[in-house]
């Protein structure tokens, strides 16, 4: 069971590379999936002369979970030419839409950076203190966040294929 659950990750995480690189590739760019072979990029996208490239960090969630795991290299700010993009990827036959949140490496690290020294810096349920931990998470919308400083609105950044395309014009 465990192992088919790690197939499914697997398998969900390439066809995200491959749906968000297909949607590039239908509004008019040349995006390739670097099949890991390419530190911190899944996808490298460039306009069609060539002239201009941005580096896409691609992770995977399931519509209806609640957060998105990112990692530690998000709190890294790789630069405005680097985006991550959470790939919503319904499971077979879950009637959920496909749902993509499109965000500058700046944006991303300055909000992972802070919600996770805020989670540190919060006692846990118990009243014990936070661990470090190499896991960083992102609260995916709707969401019920109980604490103000543990909150950033994802929404605005919903299909923003806009952000892209202004940097490969």
């Amino acid at each position: 069971y465990q192992r088919l659950i790690l197939m499914d990750k697997n398998y969900r995480g390439n066809a995200s590379q491959f749906f968000i690189a297909g949607e590039l590739c239908r509004r008019g760019y040349s995006a390739v999936v670097t099949l890991g072979n390419t530190p911190n990029t899944d996808i490298l996208c460039s306009n069609l002369e060539g002239t201009k490239f941005v580096h896409i960090q691609v992770k995977t969630f399931v519509p209806s979970n609640k957060t998105c795991s990112v990692g530690k290299k998000a709190e890294k700010n790789y630069g405005d030419n680097f985006f991550w993009i959470l790939g919503g990827i319904p499971r077979p036959g879950d009637e959920t839409n496909f749902i993509y949140y499109i965000i500058p490496s700046p944006i991303i690290s300055k909000n992972v950076t802070r919600i996770h020294q805020n989670w540190l810096d919060t006692p846990a349920r118990d009243g014990s203190k936070h661990n470090e931990t190499t896991m960083r998470t992102v609260d995916i919308p709707p969401y019920k966040i109980r604490q103000e400083n543990l909150r950033w609105d994802l929404s605005e950044y919903e299909n923003r294929w806009d952000l892209i395309e202004a940097k490969l014009k």
